[in-house]
């Protein structure tokens, strides 16, 4: 007997089929940005990466120091681009207002007389019956078409000329700690809170659900302020690692304790009764029962407070000072783009290069993520 299929089941598959094209697509542009020439990615878009790709550019000819006499002429040779750029010259100008004025091999007029010529390879002649007299050249306005080409090279300028591999290091000092520490101190939280009964624990709860409410923008400078007391009373700096450490320690304490207290929640008491009676103590449930229960929730909440550490730059530029050795990954990534946007192509590569770390990290205990959301939502 077949199995019938719902609409609302086929909504919701259609639903997660839209999310998932969603985020794909845009990680994998990133990803052929990354690739891509640098004058090809300012002009074109990555979903033209497959195609031939029409370029309009500017060159300047050498001046005086570069001619030669020959057959009764004053010549100036060269190539305008690189040898194996597989470029292909379409037209060319000599002047702005008309950039395709010539077909290759066709012959340039200057006002002063002089000529050129140039063939589709980019192999140009300038040559005058006077001989050249200025330093600089000329300008060539080239309309070329440029076939599909990528490069490993980005990769190599980011990972060890500008710095992103010692910022993505740096950015792995600070993200590891930074969600191990919470997700220890709040396992020990989250069970007194949910197994242990003591005075006002209801009261510590519900500080711990209100404290969710506060931005975290608005205690930054607090803490900050109070991190500097200290380190001048200790004679320490201020802003180093274990203050960051501390910082997603402290902001992230309410969110993962409450996350893991649904959880330890949903487990069942009778266990725990059982174990008691067996004559275990605290340490024995929480070690022997509670933890190898709780994987799920550990995997969940560590993927969730790593990718905040990981993607932070909030805490990252206020907690560590921006110098080599301990700016973080997103902090570089944001000097990289300059003032006006530029570096397109290191960009898209730093960027690419930073969601690997967290890619991994989600695909390896995506398993575990679900269940361990869902996992104190219904009881039993």
């Amino acid at each position: 007997m077949m199995k019938k299929i719902s609409l609302s089941s086929i909504l919701s598959q259609l639903l997660l089929l839209f999310f998932v094209i969603i985020w794909i697509i845009p990680t994998f542009g990133l990803f052929i940005s990354s690739l891509r020439d640098k004058d090809l990615l300012s002009i074109s878009g990555w979903w033209t990466s497959l195609t031939t790709t029409e370029i309009n550019e500017i060159y300047r000819m050498p001046g005086m120091n570069s001619q030669i006499e020959e057959d009764g002429y004053f010549k100036i040779k060269g190539k305008l681009f690189e040898e194996n750029s597989g470029k292909k010259i379409e037209s060319f100008g000599i002047t702005s207002k008309k950039i395709n004025e010539f077909n290759v091999s066709e012959v340039a007029v200057f006002k002063d007389e002089s000529e050129v010529t140039i063939d589709e390879d980019g192999i140009y002649e300038w040559r005058s019956k006077k001989a050249f007299k200025k330093k600089k050249g000329k300008r060539l306005f080239t309309t070329s078409l440029s076939p599909p080409s990528f490069t490993f090279e980005n990769y190599k300028e980011v990972l060890f000329k500008e710095g992103i591999g010692r910022a993505f290091v740096n950015t792995m000092a600070v993200a590891l700690p930074s969600t191990l520490i919470p997700l220890i101190i709040c396992s020990f939280f989250a069970y007194s809170l949910t197994w242990m009964k003591f005075f006002g624990r209801d009261t510590l709860l519900a500080i711990i659900i209100a404290s969710l409410v506060v931005p975290l923008q608005m205690s930054l400078i607090p803490i900050l302020t109070i991190y500097n007391d200290f380190g001048a009373l200790f004679g320490v700096a201020a802003k180093s690692y274990p203050g960051v450490w501390m910082a997603h320690t402290g902001f992230g304490l309410a969110s993962t304790t409450f996350l893991l207290r649904n959880f330890l929640k949903s487990l069942p008491n009778e266990m725990m009764e059982a174990a008691k009676v067996d004559g275990a103590s605290h340490y024995d449930i929480f070690l022997r029962i509670i933890i190898p229960l709780s994987i799920p929730a550990f995997a969940s909440i560590f993927i969730l407070q790593f990718l905040w550490c990981w993607n932070d730059l909030l805490v990252g530029l206020v907690f560590l000072d921006q110098v080599p050795s301990e700016i973080i990954l997103t902090a570089k990534l944001k000097e990289l783009l300059g003032s006006r946007g530029e570096n397109w192509e290191i960009l898209t590569t730093g960027a690419f290069v930073s969601m690997t770390v967290p890619l991994f990290i989600f695909f390896a205990l995506q398993r575990y993520f679900i269940r361990g959301l869902v996992a104190g939502s219904v009881k039993g």
